[in-house]
């Protein structure tokens, strides 16, 4: 299996971030940076078929999660690697500390938004102790309904630009502005554009294809590891109550929501979606280091 490519910055605990059929890497660049700052190794892929990373064939929900998996195994092994390093040449401070605490052994941090945190739901439910803790934002357990005839409808609909003619650019300017929220901020939904824009037509098609298939709904309650929901107040593609129903199911976790904010959470509000993030990591790692004593 293929390691896919991605972008790290920073050094601590692995927090693997995994973008939206609409996305790339660079959707998580105000997350990288603010993460990386305070004590993670931030790390956004492109999913396989989008940005360098190879395309995978058949493109389904199994293979995007066996290539995510080969991802975590080396970011784990790297990271394992440093630490130690790291404590040969000093006594980490208590903060790090804490954080190492919080994590099982060979075990990270994973966030996914939209198509992406269904990647993180398959991952999770086939590798559970490569994980954890769990954020799950703008997503559901299912896509639609088990109905082949809406699900070509669904594709077909949003495949016609491309048919006609258009670019992924020409339809990120009609998409994303149907996603957001009106309280979203302007740099964030351009740079949400820029994103889309630069989506490879033939992995578009291949991801809206695996999209329909999803439904891992009996998973939830299997979900052991602590889990924040994340949802914008006006998401149309994954409503406020489609994902306090989903919390419903998963014992222990916690929901939030973004008031004003669309579909892409951490591109229109990022100081309130990153705070929400760290927030739950540092009350995770409280209770972690509670338990150890």
């Amino acid at each position: 299996m293929f390691l896919p490519t991605f972008t790290t910055l920073g050094s601590g605990p692995v927090i693997l971030m995994l973008h939206g059929i609409g996305g790339g890497h660079r959707a998580f660049a105000p997350q990288v940076e603010t993460f990386a700052s305070l004590g993670y190794r931030a790390v956004a892929w492109d999913m396989p078929g989008y940005g360098h990373s190879a395309p995978i064939e058949p493109y389904t929900f199994k293979g995007l999660a066996q290539s995510c998996i080969t991802l975590i195994e080396s970011l784990v092994d790297a990271n394992g690697e440093r630490r130690q390093a790291a404590s040969r040449r000093e006594s980490p401070p208590g903060g790090q500390r804490g954080h190492d605490r919080a994590e099982r052994g060979g075990s990270i941090i994973l966030l996914g938004h939209s198509m992406g945190a269904m990647v993180a739901q398959e991952v999770v439910a086939r590798r559970p102790g490569l994980v954890n803790r769990l954020i799950l934002c703008g997503t559901s357990p299912a896509f639609g309904r088990p109905d082949g005839d809406w699900q070509r409808d669904f594709i077909a609909r949003r495949t016609a630009p491309l048919d006609a003619g258009q670019s992924m650019a020409q339809l990120a300017e009609v998409l994303v502005p149907q996603m957001i929220g009106p309280g979203s901020l302007p740099e964030g939904v351009a740079l949400a554009t820029h994103c889309m824009a630069g989506v490879h037509p033939p992995a578009y098609r291949r991801a809206l294809e695996a999209l329909v298939t999803f439904d891992r709904r009996a998973a939830l309650p299997l979900i052991q590891v602590p889990t924040l929901l994340v949802a914008g107040e006006f998401d149309k593609n994954a409503p406020p109550a489609v994902m306090q129903k989903m919390a419903a199911q998963i014992a222990g976790s916690r929901y939030a929501e973004l008031p004003g904010i669309g579909h892409l959470q951490n591109l229109e509000a990022p100081d309130e979606f990153d705070a929400l993030v760290l927030g739950f990591l540092a009350d995770t790692a409280a209770a972690a280091r509670r338990t150890l004593h």
